[in-house]
């Protein structure tokens, strides 16, 4: 019985040491392979819980079988157990959380078209300046903006993006009616 619970334990470990050093690479060269457990229902057979609950299974065997004067139907037993609470607690607790949870915080500069900026550096009628804009929850990015309707924009300017051509946002000043109604209700660029 010992020897099950040393290689179940093993097996484990040894997941756990190569996921860490070669987990982009596996992950990579296994993207799609278990796809068919989802489309069955069966997504609580994640690779992490698996491999999770059968290390739990080896490493709770092992001190169950020495440290108790359980008979051996009763160490697998209680050894089972604990790898099905385990297990599902990672599942519960990290596996099933981290599928729903945004994976970038990243954007296009296509997204930028509509959004509220303010003119970090002057905008001339025909050159270029550059806006802040915030992305995001927390995100603020500067990025080069040239005027939409050919007017100079100054320096502090409410503005808002219009287009977003070959990397340039057009960017067009808030009219001071909409830009106090804004500071009225307390938003922000």
């Amino acid at each position: 019985m010992e020897a099950l619970f040393w290689a179940c334990l093993t097996i484990g470990i040894l997941y756990a040491v190569i996921t860490i050093v070669f987990g982009d690479v596996l992950g990579d060269l296994l993207d799609g392979a278990f796809d068919f457990l989802s489309a069955d229902g069966l997504e609580w057979l994640h690779p992490m819980t698996v491999v999770g609950g059968i290390t739990v299974f080896g490493g709770a065997g092992l001190m169950l079988d020495r440290y108790t004067d359980l008979a051996a139907g009763g160490v697998i037993a209680f050894a089972l157990l604990a790898a099905v609470v385990i297990g599902a607690g990672v599942y519960f607790f990290y596996v099933r959380p981290m599928r729903s949870t945004e994976s970038s915080t990243g954007y296009s500069l296509e997204e930028m078209a509509g959004k509220l900026a303010e003119v970090l550096v002057p905008i001339p009628a025909d050159g270029y300046g550059e806006v802040m804009l915030r992305m995001g929850a927390a995100g603020v990015t500067n990025r080069t903006a040239a005027s939409f309707d050919g007017e100079p924009v100054e320096a502090g300017a409410q503005v808002v993006v219009v287009e977003v051509r070959d990397g340039t946002l057009y960017v067009s000043r808030l009219d001071s009616d909409f830009a106090s109604n804004l500071a009225a209700r307390g938003d922000r660029v």
